[in-house]
């Protein structure tokens, strides 16, 4: 049978569990928060590299456009030109002309048709990620907003969970609770049971002392000291 101390500092430990736990969920938040917001900033960078490539092709476009046109202004006045000159020579260099600019022009044009399918591959891109990113960070909003106000909700289960801590340290006499808070400073759990006569938290055999103490054949003894971690241990019988 455990004794009152034992008790109460199983008592004490259940409720210092919970508060440790609510302070590592509470600690843990701003990082979940600042994930979810790069998340979102990686979001709504890719759309924006989506709608630059598509600007960028429609640039290119339209240079393409302006290209071709000067082209089709300079074949134009190669052919008035010709119709008016009279030397054989003169006629032959602008056919020349005409035949090289109509050849630009040809690769100009074939440029262009490639840049429009790209535009168009680029366009299917561009409206489908940005609706899927526009899903994804919606999501990452949603779980935001949920995180802010689980934040609210820990911080009050916290204050609540500290306080029932010290109600709980109240009771304990001084022994147990430097006993317990020694411990405690390894690491929850502090009290452990001994289990085929080793310590629960570090699983080494404890001396025959701290055994017949934890089993409360030491009447001296309130409770049991693990030799090796200084953990308090108890008999579950």
């Amino acid at each position: 049978m455990l004794s009152p101390a034992l008790e109460k500092l199983l008592v004490l430990q259940d409720r210092d569990l919970r508060r440790v736990g609510l302070d590592t969920q509470l600690k843990s938040m701003p990082g979940e928060v600042a994930l979810e917001e790069r998340k979102i900033a990686a979001a709504r960078t890719a759309i924006e590299a989506a709608k630059n490539e598509l600007k960028d092709l429609e640039v290119k476009k339209k240079a393409l456009e302006t290209e071709i046109g000067s082209a089709e202004q300079k074949l134009g006045k190669y052919r008035t030109q010709q119709l008016l000159v009279k030397k054989n020579d003169e006629y032959q260099a602008l056919g020349h002309e005409i035949d090289t600019t109509q050849a630009q022009i040809g690769e100009l044009e074939s440029g262009e048709l490639e840049i429009m399918y790209a535009i168009d591959e680029a366009r299917k891109r561009f409206t489908t990620g940005e609706g899927e990113r526009k899903r994804e960070i919606a999501n990452h909003e949603a779980r935001i907003q949920a995180l802010r106000e689980r934040t609210t909700s820990v911080a009050i289960e916290l204050k609540a969970a500290q306080e029932e801590t010290a109600a709980a340290r109240g009771p304990l006499p001084a022994p147990a609770l430097e006993a317990y808070d020694r411990a405690g400073r390894k690491g929850l759990p502090a009290v452990v049971p001994l289990k085929e006569n080793k310590c629960g938290g570090c699983h080494l055999k404890v001396s025959g002392e701290a055994e017949s103490a934890a089993r409360g054949k030491d009447p001296n003894a309130e409770f049991a000291i693990c030799d090796q971690c200084g953990r308090i241990v108890y008999w579950e019988g």
